[in-house]
């Protein structure tokens, strides 16, 4: 196998993307082809952090739009991803991936706290870490944690695996179907035209602390290693003009 471009890594993966085109909550199918994939990426060598989404089991702007307070929807929302990063952790660990959870919310019984040098020092270890309950602050996407935790973990790399998104498109794909996609943008540029793919606040974390961001779609085959070797895959935004 080709080596890996990056030698750390954190790898945000959609909640959405996790039930796939069943009505389960978490197809396990789809954890199984991710963790996988994982498990080869740190036979490369190289140490992987992960952020995973909500979106599968509870998303709080809907709760919001119904009328449930927003502070208390995006609390609702951390604890499913609790649920998502105990499943993967779970998945990964039966493919022999030594893994730790660390939680931005104090849930002792089923994930350790999250604290920085402790985090740095599971991934010194070779072990997956994690990242579970955002960034423990409601008004904040897993987006946004991703990028925090990506910083703090110095990951070279912040890599999104999207739902059904191939990349960062001029208008949502979706909707337009004379969208444009960008193979890619710069951090300000994606800024500028307030494209909604990626959070502002990721986007100007990411732009500030030059950190680039690889976005693909979870369903494409190897997405992940294709992106920790460095090969053309989606969009990249990077500091770079």
């Amino acid at each position: 196998m080709p080596e890996a471009k990056y030698k750390r890594v954190m790898l945000k993966l959609s909640g959405e993307a996790l039930r796939g085109d069943s009505s389960n909550v978490i197809e396990n199918s789809i954890l199984v082809k991710i963790a996988q994939q994982i498990k080869k990426v740190t036979e490369l060598g190289v140490g992987v952090g992960i952020v995973v989404g909500g979106g599968n089991i509870w998303r709080g702007a809907q709760a919001e739009a119904v009328g449930m307070d927003r502070v208390t929807a995006d609390y609702a929302g951390m604890l499913a991803t609790v649920i998502n990063a105990l499943a993967m952790q779970d998945v990964l660990e039966k493919q022999g991936v030594e893994t730790r959870t660390l939680s931005a919310l104090d849930i002792d019984k089923v994930a350790e706290p999250f604290i920085r040098r402790r985090a740095l020092r599971h991934m010194d270890k070779g072990r997956v870490v994690i990242f579970a309950a955002g960034t423990g602050n409601p008004y904040m996407t897993t987006d946004t944690a991703a990028a925090l935790r990506a910083i703090e973990i110095n990951a070279e790399v912040l890599i999104m695996a999207r739902n059904k998104v191939d990349g960062m498109y001029s208008a949502d794909p979706r909707k337009n179907p004379k969208a444009t996609k960008f193979d890619t943008i710069s951090h300000h540029e994606a800024l500028k035209l307030r494209l909604k793919l990626v959070d502002s606040t990721a986007l100007s974390l990411c732009m500030d602390n030059k950190l680039p961001i690889i976005i693909f779609d979870l369903a494409a085959k190897d997405g992940i290693i294709q992106a920790v070797q460095g090969k053309r895959i989606g969009t990249l935004v990077t500091s770079e003009s």
